[in-house]
């Protein structure tokens, strides 16, 4: 169900509590109580026969799916039965939402922080300036930005030699003691430590500790040129790679295999090396990768970066505090929340959802009425216990989720279909609508679902897909041709769970056509 009549007070009490009218609370709250049986009265309904279809054809039986389709706006629905959901089945099952879970942590930041959120990195100097030298330590210290990204770090050291600071005789210190230290391994989750979706948070991460090597072909040379951003002090990278016909034999036009070719190697810290060829076919290509030592990247950076710049350090980088009492003499300020979790829930960046997940629990955000201790550093406990205690407040203890990271990158974490469509349903009333919904995948445009092929909800459909070796999930907002706004979860848990996603796609263009009618 969806609400009962205690945790529809909570959430009365919580809508009043941000300013919003006696009106609005009170439909939405009987509108929660309401759907609550008809949920239930819905339970026994029975799968669109396509649907039924594509998981047969996927080998997945039908309770491996929990899925739930609603009117985003109850009482704004069908005037035949304007609670009533279109579908129900297995909703209040607990289910792993993979990338899903994004929406959760997203939708309680915009609530928590608010869209204008911004993150500061600031920058000490720790002793005088004078022709062009800093006697003395240059400190960065980092409250956890999801997106300083190597353009945003080289503004930052730009904005450092603007000060007058060429040659630095102390060390540059990186202050990462906002966040406390992960224990977590790159290659823990999958065993795919090289994977930039695996970058572990920290309150410093510069450029999601990654390396983009583009290629671009000289055919009249005969190689490829490769550029290496951002520059990593003392790692030799090599600049050039021979280059082969075809596509890297695969199909003409088809180099989605063009990596193997080149038979990289990326184990030694000091040195990326390719021992193969580039298809002179596949034109410019990108490829992201993880550093091999996570642990020395922002030193790595940071120097190669500073010395591009023309800057001299007579000291090293490495880690170090802010000294108390001494003022920051710059600031690098991020994008705004609402632009950050564009790039989380659009693109499915798992560090950057981690990183928002521990900006929950910094002390200065932590609510002091909220029953939750402000703790310093931040901590994926002590952000569980927020976003714990923030369902709790808005939704009462039903459905409340299994928290983990917040990415979805987890084993761990759990929601009911229908205790997400319910927070989906707030948010659509909520003040904070227009970013979340903004910042989600438009099927067929754009995002992870710019290459999916349904073609009834094309353009129609603003969801979240998630996808782990025994999960596949979709959740969103469905638009329909009389106006009509859905609310769809569709969540498999199965190990030929990736083999459903036409079955889950099936249901979103069956929600376009039933909402439609």
């Amino acid at each position: 169900m969806y609400l009962n009549s205690s945790s529809a007070a909570v959430t009365q009490k919580f809508l009043r509590s941000r300013g919003f009218g006696v009106a609005l609370c009170l439909a939405v709250c009987l509108a929660s109580v309401v759907l609550g049986s008809a949920a239930n009265a819905a339970s026994a309904q029975t799968l669109p026969p396509e649907v039924d279809a594509l998981l047969a054809r996927a080998k997945v039986p039908r309770d491996a799916l929990a899925a739930i389709v609603v009117d985003a706006a109850p009482a704004l629905g069908s005037k035949a039965s304007p609670a009533l959901p279109l579908l129900s089945w297995q909703a209040a099952s607990p289910m792993n939402p993979a990338s899903v879970m994004k929406l959760v942590t997203t939708y309680a930041a915009l609530e928590l922080l608010g869209p204008a959120y911004t993150w500061a990195t600031p920058v000490y100097i720790d002793g005088p300036i004078a022709g062009g030298v800093l006697q003395g330590n240059l400190i960065i210290q980092g409250k956890g930005d999801p997106k300083l990204v190597q353009e945003r770090l080289w503004l930052l050291l730009r904005r450092v030699q603007a000060l007058g600071i060429k040659t630095i005789t102390g060390d540059i210190l990186l202050d990462r003691s906002a966040f406390a230290a992960s224990t977590q391994n790159p290659g823990d989750f999958d065993g795919e430590p090289l994977r930039p979706y695996n970058a572990t948070p920290e309150a410093l991460l510069i450029n999601y500790k990654s390396v983009v090597m583009t290629f671009t072909p000289n055919p009249g040379a005969g190689t490829a040129a490769v550029a290496f951003e951002p520059p990593l002090a003392n790692v030799q990278m090599q600049a050039s790679v021979p280059l082969s016909a075809g596509a890297g034999g695969t199909p003409l036009g088809d180099c989605s295999d063009y990596r193997s070719s080149l038979k990289a190697d990326f184990s030694d810290a000091f040195r990326i090396s390719f021992a193969g060829s580039y298809p002179a076919a596949c034109g410019e290509k990108a490829w992201p990768v993880a550093y091999v030592d996570p642990a020395s990247y922002a030193e790595r950076a940071v120097l190669g970066m500073w010395q591009e710049l023309g800057g001299k350090l007579q000291g090293r980088v490495r880690e170090g505090r802010a000294p108390a009492g001494l003022r920051p003499v710059l600031e690098a300020v991020s994008p705004p929340l609402a632009e950050v979790i564009r790039d989380i829930n659009k693109y499915s960046n798992n560090v950057m959802a981690q990183q928002l997940f521990l900006t929950l629990s910094l002390p200065q955000n932590v609510n002091p009425n909220a029953h939750v201790m402000p703790r310093a550093p931040a901590s994926l406990e002590a952000s569980r216990e927020v976003a714990r205690n923030w369902w709790r407040e808005r939704f009462g203890e039903a459905d409340a989720p299994v928290f983990d990271n917040g990415s979805g990158l987890s084993r761990l974490e759990r929601v009911t279909p229908q205790g997400l469509a319910r927070m989906l349903q707030t948010a659509y009333l909520s003040g904070s609508m227009p970013e979340l919904v903004s910042s989600l995948p438009i099927v067929g445009v754009d995002g992870t679902l710019r290459r999916s092929k349904s073609r009834v909800s094309q353009g129609w459909a603003h969801l979240k897909s998630g996808t782990l070796s025994n999960s596949t999930a979709l959740a969103g907002y469905v638009h329909t041709t009389s106006g009509r706004r859905l609310v769809v979860v569709a969540i498999v848990n199965h190990p030929n769970a990736s083999a459903a996603r036409p079955a889950l796609e099936a249901l979103v263009d069956w929600s376009v056509k039933e909402g439609s009618r």
